[in-house]
Order: structure tokens, then C-alpha cells, then sequence
């Protein structure tokens, strides 16, 4: 179980409608969704892992004490979600270890693992884990193999590799489901709040019973929010992609944590439990 910590401004659909300039004036709703997701948690017994935006800890840092407190693994999302498309290599590494060495100051704990903004880690710019290896992280989960129109990479492994066979550094894709020939998302997102909550429960299990594989889900803490400020002069498809059926999450959400047991990202995957019954 995965969360994607950062705020409703700061997504990539919103760039081009909100600079990150303006993000210092707009009402930030990250606390209290973080907050709201930690009692969630902790109601189910579920441990997480928290991909965080370094530009949220450092204007807020007791939600990252909140997490480590509560037993979750903290993670880099980057300082303040570039993709990793628009950076080189000097950029990126100059991005990722200074997320890294932020939030091991600010909790106290080792930071692992590090996703891209919008799964921006694909077939063009694959040299990006080299970098994160090099910056010390031990896994990585930024790509997603499916075919989409913003990211992606369709022929990438569907479940945890070795991106060199040499090294123990880890690629952890977001999971699919595999129909025939077709691989269909179904570890999050907006694919989570359009079809019904029982499509999801069916493809997890699948890929639990079928593959014997640990499914990989992710959601952000904007997504359990429908009276989030609504931004103005958006497409018509980025508009129905961000708020969709944002007022039926919370209860999705609660289902799935019921149906399956959920990890942190580090146990379920760097050995310290047992990993294919999970999810």
C-alpha cells in the first residue's frame, strides 16, 4: 500500500493552470487528508509507505513525524515533482539526494525508496535508476507498464526487477492485470475511482491467486477529498480525470483495506516478510 504524498495544486495536470510559485499562497489540505489516511490505517492495522514531497515536509514537517511515528515507511517522491523527464542526470541526482538526505534528518529514519513524479521513468530516460542507485536508494517504483498518453512503458516487467542483473537495486512496478495480450492497470488512481471497486478486488486477486505476485496499489491524499478548491479553465478530460467519483474514494478505500493485507514497501519487497500472499 502506497501513498503519494502532495497536495491537489501540485499535480502535472495542473501545471500549466498553476505555477509553483503560486503554490506558497494557495490553502494547503495536505495535513488534514494525511491525517484522515493515518487513522484510516491504523483503524485496519495496515502499514504503508509514503512516497513524500520534499517541498511538503519541509513546510510541514510534523505529518512526516506523524508517519514514522505510526510505524509507516517514508519515502522520496522528489523535492517538489519535477518529472523525471524534464531533468538530466545531474539535475535528477542533485533532486533525489537532496529529498533523501531532508527526510532522514527531519525523521530519523533511512529513506529507501524513491518514485517519480507521474511515473515519469520509461523506455527513454531508464539511466534514471542508475542515478537513483547512486544516490543511494535501494528500489525504485516509477514506472508503469501500460500504454498511456502521459507515461508508461507497456513492455517494462509487470512486477519487481532487477533493472541490472549485477545489482540488488529494485524497479517495482505499479501493478496490472494481464487479459489476454493486454495489460490493464489496476494498482490506483484514476482507474480506481472510474470502474466499480469490485473490477478492482477481482484483478488484485487475480494477480494474487493467478501470478502469486504482491500487488502494488498507490492513491494520493487529494483523492479523499471532494471539497477540494476547483480549479478553473481545465480541459474537459483532465477535469474528469482528477475529479472523478473523488466522493466515493474514502468508502473504496475502506473496502480494499478490508479485503487484502496490506505492507510497507521495503518489508513486502526487501525480505523482511514473506511476499507473495500479500498484497
Amino acid at each position: 500500500m502506497t501513498v503519494d504524498v502532495e497536495d491537489y495544486f501540485q499535480v502535472s495536470a495542473f501545471e500549466n493552470q498553476i505555477s509553483r510559485e503560486d503554490w506558497d499562497r494557495l490553502p494547503c489540505r495536505v495535513e488534514r487528508n494525511v491525517e484522515r489516511i493515518l487513522g484510516m490505517f491504523s483503524d485496519k492495522g495496515v502499514k504503508a509507505t509514503f512516497f513524500t514531497l520534499g517541498w511538503i515536509a519541509e513546510r510541514y514537517p510534523g505529518v512526516v513525524r506523524q508517519i514514522v511515528e505510526a510505524g509507516h515507511e517514508l519515502a522520496s517522491h522528489g523535492w517538489s515533482h519535477v518529472r523525471a523527464t524534464e531533468q538530466d542526470r545531474d539535475e535528477l541526482y542533485a533532486d533525489v539526494t537532496r529529498t533523501k538526505s531532508f527526510l532522514e534528518d527531519l525523521s530519523g529514519a533511512p529513506i529507501l525508496g524513491y518514485r517519480a513524479a507521474s511515473y515519469s521513468i520509461g523506455e527513454r530516460n531508464l539511466w534514471a535508476l542508475e542515478v537513483l542507485e547512486e544516490a543511494g536508494y535501494r528500489y525504485s517504483s516509477s514506472i508503469f507498464p501500460i500504454r498511456h498518453d502521459l507515461y508508461g512503458m507497456p513492455e517494462a516487467p509487470r512486477f519487481a526487477f532487477h533493472p541490472n542483473p549485477a545489482s540488488e537495486f529494485l524497479e517495482i512496478p505499479v501493478t496490472t492485470v494481464e487479459l489476454g495480450e493486454k495489460k490493464l492497470p489496476c494498482g490506483g488512481g484514476g482507474w480506481f475511482r472510474l470502474f466499480p471497486y469490485a473490477l478492482s478486488r477481482w484483478a488484485m486477486r487475480r494477480v494474487n491467486a493467478h501470478d502469486a505476485q504482491s500487488c502494488v496499489f498507490y492513491f494520493h491524499p487529494w483523492e479523499i477529498d471532494p471539497d477540494q478548491p476547483r480549479q478553473k479553465g481545465l480541459a474537459a478530460k483532465t477535469r474528469f480525470r482528477h475529479y472523478l467519483n473523488l466522493n466515493r474514494m474514502e468508502r473504496r478505500l475502506d473496502s480494499l483495506l478490508d479485503d487484502f493485507r496490506w505492507g510497507r514497501m521495503d518489508d513486502v519487497f526487501l525480505g523482511r516478510m514473506p511476499g507473495p500472499d500479500l498484497s
